[in-house]
């Protein structure tokens, strides 16, 4: 069990921790950026069609399953190509941030501060043209993630100056 003295010793531990769920985050976007390179529409589309038909025989109005469905069918490859590189992208610069993190760079803190609230810019706007509860989280995430890194910048400085 992890004893924490301080609101300090708290903060550093949730900004580790975001840091470990955010290379996470990285990893599983790259690799869903891979398998998605290699998914063609067609394979697509009736992936989902054959995992929610039973779903909505049974109740034809279910909200996953219609939500499913309804991405897939407006699935193409300009869509694909551009969910890869985003997905490719976004998963290494947040590697790429979270490794300068962990080795203290400090001039690496505000330059994740910048990118995390261009993630945030982002996502408002995709939230705006398609609203999902995951985009919300996504934010809010991101901005907690903010909110430590700028206490952790402040920490880390005070420490260089001792």
């Amino acid at each position: 069990m992890i004893k924490l003295r301080n609101n300090e010793d708290i903060f550093h531990t949730s900004f580790e921790i975001a840091l470990i769920l955010k290379a996470a985050n990285g990893i599983l976007e790259i690799i869903g950026s891979i398998l998605l390179a290699f998914v063609n529409s067609s394979a697509l589309k009736q992936l989902v069609f054959s995992l929610t038909q039973g779903e909505l025989s049974e109740d034809p109005n279910d909200f996953v399953a219609t939500a499913l469905l309804h991405l897939s069918e407006g699935y193409s490859l300009s869509a694909q190509h551009f969910a890869v590189f985003y997905l490719a992208s976004h998963g290494v610069v947040k590697l790429f941030l979270v490794l300068l993190l962990w080795r203290k760079k400090l001039w690496a803190y505000p330059l994740t501060m910048i990118f995390l609230s261009l993630f945030i810019l982002y996502q408002v706007y995709r939230y705006m043209v398609d609203p999902t509860f995951m985009l919300i989280l996504l934010t809010l995430l991101d901005l907690a993630l903010i909110i430590l890194t700028f206490i952790e910048f402040k920490r880390q400085k005070k420490l260089l100056i001792k």
